[in-house]
């Protein structure tokens, strides 16, 4: 048996006629660049959110480096986040002039730990940007109320939750800005690169839609130094089309990791935990297991795909030696990066595909 990583194929497919004609419609009009598609789908957006405001843009990375642009967040800042994640989260805060700064992880949730961030605030800290690892949204009541306290935003890096939930409220729609991408892979992806940034204020709102647009209110008039950081109307048409069935897709999506959960227990690998108060959606289905590159080989000779989402902690990357750390300054992050493995997942993934992986898992471990 051979099993896709993520089966995009077949959703195409079952979407295809639909996608097809959506897309045509674009071709059509020659309105390639916004227009009534992305207009309709960040209404759509902010709809399943609850959000009072949804700004479609041109990629995850970018929603996160336009949150930080609309709060002004500039060189001589500080803004901390976690080092086991994508390297877009701390990335934007390099590229906005501001210094990223690291706070280890909860070993359960691969989550950023509340409890270690009061003591890296400091005069110069002016955002937390908690990251939904997996799928899962952070500890957000928590990172809010330490944020209220200092005077200082959070930023939800819900790039790979969307569609999950959080004490009954949606991933995105967690803190001062929500920000998620649509990159192929996604629990909610098109057919290239594409984000949104959400928020319930008012003026930030306005401001990032501004941003998104080269920093102008109206045309040849700049009030801001922005990006070009729209999100181009063939891509909103094939999110459209996604956005009707991607609630169906969410539950298929949590029925699957559920199950895998159950299939794991006493496998000799650790299934992911999902904390009661809130869901995932299973962006990635991660397991940790010591001697996982064995492992991966024996699985991918048996025709199953395994990737490593993340073999490496961002403090140890090359890139941001110049903030000094360390080997052994963030021991839960670096632990959890040398064991982390992912397995198939996608609302396609049938119990037969599934009993496959999980039998070769157990033969193996």
């Amino acid at each position: 048996m051979k099993i896709p990583f993520i089966d995009l194929k077949t959703q195409y497919e079952q979407y295809k006629n639909e996608i097809n004609q959506e897309v045509l419609s674009v071709l059509e009009s020659t309105q390639f660049i916004l227009g009534p598609q992305v207009s309709k789908l960040e209404e759509s957006l902010a709809k399943f959110t609850n959000s009072k405001h949804a700004i479609a843009c041109s990629s995850g990375t970018d929603s996160l480096l336009l949150a930080l642009m609309a709060l002004d967040i500039k060189a001589g800042d500080e803004v901390i986040t976690t080092p086991f994640t994508f390297i877009a989260t701390a990335e934007v805060i390099a590229l906005a002039g501001a210094t990223a700064v690291f706070v280890d992880i909860d070993e359960k949730t691969y989550n950023i730990d509340p409890k270690l961030i009061e003591e890296k605030i400091t005069s110069k800290t002016k955002a937390i940007i908690p990251v939904s690892l997996y799928g899962q949204p952070s500890d957000m009541d928590e990172i809010n109320l330490i944020a209220k306290k200092h005077d200082i935003y959070v930023i939800e890096d819900g790039c790979q939750s969307f569609g999950a939930s959080y004490k009954g409220k949606k991933s995105c729609n967690l803190s001062d800005i929500g920000c998620t991408s649509f990159f192929p892979s996604k629990p909610l992806g098109c057919y290239g690169d594409g984000g949104a940034v959400f928020t319930n204020d008012d003026i930030l709102a306005k401001k990032i839609r501004t941003l998104t647009n080269h920093g102008q209110e109206e045309r040849y008039k700049h009030k801001y130094i922005g990006i070009n950081g729209r999100l181009d109307a063939i891509q909103a048409a094939i999110l459209n089309v996604k956005m009707k069935y991607f609630e169906s897709e969410v539950e298929k999506r949590e029925a699957i990791g559920t199950r895998y959960n159950e299939l794991l227990v006493n496998s000799g690998v650790l299934p992911p935990f999902i904390e009661k108060d809130r869901t995932s959606v299973f962006a990635q289905y991660s397991i940790r297991y010591k001697n996982r590159n064995d492992l991966a080989s024996k699985l991918n000779q048996a025709g199953i795909p395994t990737a490593v989402h993340y073999p490496i902690s961002l403090h140890q990357q090359e890139a941001f030696a110049s903030l000094g750390y360390k080997d052994g300054d963030f021991p839960i992050s670096e632990k959890i990066s040398s064991e982390i493995m992912s397995l198939p997942m996608s609302p396609f993934l049938t119990n037969e595909q599934q009993d496959y992986i999980v039998n070769a898992i157990k033969e193996n471990v």
